[in-house]
């Protein structure tokens, strides 16, 4: 099974730092982005569209270029921080539309989208999930005529049998699930038990490893927060001979938000920590 990284592992390095981080040196740009992951030879990446600086059709073909060029699978990932919210904001529906075409620019076959956020997780659910599931099912068909699967993140606000009822409201074959282990985690849903569910409909992956930070409170979304792969609480080994089970055609991708304080400011040896130990795993299944 290959191997990547979600771009937002690097979110600091773009500028995007949270409170508890130290702002680096510099801000990096996307091609220097670009040039990290291609040097730690992975074989897929998945972009956050929030980090790409431009979205113009020359752009977007610069950026295919170099991935045809190292051959990478992609994920393009739009929705970061709130996505559609609940099914409420009209205004991201229309920028998700967009996107899609931005999408298939990049020649990515699958899309990451985020229809809410854990700004939103104690709102009533089901009015959101029935608003999400018309606006994914017109968002479905014009990504099924580009060949392009539309891959729901459980993004700190709903369980898996949540993300379960909204793939099967929206019913197509184009709309599946970016499954993250950290998110279930998050919301007390033990990822395997939501694999189990859900892989057969997993698109694209963000794969998190835990670990609790006894300084943070317990209904603080970072209170379980990144350490590499293999060094937390999530049983990797078991999430990815589920996916194998089930087919699963996409990639790994390594993704890290919160480090833990034993890794403050390390995002790119947690990194590449985690890409070794998702090898180990993905050579023993």
């Amino acid at each position: 099974m290959n191997v990547g990284i979600d771009s937002y592992c690097y979110h600091r390095f773009f500028g995007e730092v949270y409170p508890n981080q130290d702002a680096p040196e510099r801000v990096i740009s996307f091609e220097e982005f670009l040039d990290k992951a291609i040097a730690l030879d992975v074989d897929g990446l998945s972009l956050e569209s929030c980090f790409i600086p431009q979205f113009d059709a020359d752009y977007l073909a610069n950026i295919k270029n170099r991935l045809d060029q190292a051959g990478l699978d992609r994920v393009y990932a739009w929705g970061h921080p709130d996505g559609l919210e609940g099914g409420n904001n009209e205004s991201e529906f229309n920028e998700m539309m967009k996107h899609i075409d931005y999408a298939e620019k990049i020649g990515a076959k699958v899309m990451r989208v985020v229809g809410s956020s854990h700004l939103f997780r104690f709102e009533p659910h089901e009015p959101q999930l029935k608003k999400l599931t018309l606006m994914f099912k017109e968002a479905t068909k014009k990504a099924a005529q580009k060949g392009i699967h539309l891959a729901i993140e459980n993004h700190i606000d709903y369980d898996s049998d949540e993300i379960l009822q909204l793939v099967k409201a929206v019913d197509s074959d184009y709309f599946g699930v970016n499954f993250d282990t950290g998110n279930f985690l998050r919301v007390l849903d033990d990822p395997i038990q939501a694999m189990e569910k859900l892989a057969p409909y997993v698109k694209a992956t963000h794969i998190k490893d835990l670990l609790p930070v006894k300084e943070i409170p317990v209904n603080e979304w970072n209170f379980f927060s990144c350490v590499p792969t293999g060094k937390g609480i999530v049983d990797n080994m078991k999430l990815i001979q589920l996916l194998k089970d089930a087919n699963y055609k996409g990639f790994l991708a390594v993704e890290v938000d919160n480090l833990h304080p034993d890794y403050t400011n390390k995002e790119e040896e947690v990194v590449a920590a985690s890409i070794k130990e998702l090898r180990r795993l993905a050579s023993n299944l």
